[in-house]
């Protein structure tokens, strides 16, 4: 009996290697042009709005507290002067920065009611 014929295997099915892969390739390219890239685009559009902050612009914290920009601090302007109140600034990151108050949707802020 020949045993190198009993476990070679099937030989026909060399051809298929790339059609193996294929649904794996669909799939990345899926999630890439669903989540990667969209994600990406928005990173984009945060890091121009930030570089184009200027004084006297209404914006909001990730934390929620809005105000106007007073000012900046430090050589690259890394940290802001943020104007709460008439009385009250304080000072903030610039990543810390979610948007513009009249250009964040409604969406990214969640509203608490109260209950009084």
């Amino acid at each position: 009996m020949n045993f190198n014929l009993l476990f070679a295997g099937g030989q026909g099915t060399s051809g298929a290697g790339l059609m193996a892969y294929l649904p794996f390739i669909v799939i990345l390219a899926i999630m890439y042009f669903l989540m990667i890239r969209p994600q990406a685009k928005r990173q984009k559009e945060k890091q121009k709005m930030l570089g184009a902050l200027k004084k006297s612009d209404n914006i909001i914290t990730i934390g929620g507290i809005h105000g106007t920009i007073a000012g900046f601090k430090g050589k690259e302007k890394k940290a802001i002067i943020l104007k709460v109140d008439k009385n009250t600034s304080i000072t903030i990151n610039r990543s810390a920065i979610v948007g513009m108050t009249d250009k964040v949707d409604e969406s990214e802020t969640e509203t608490i009611e109260d209950n009084a």
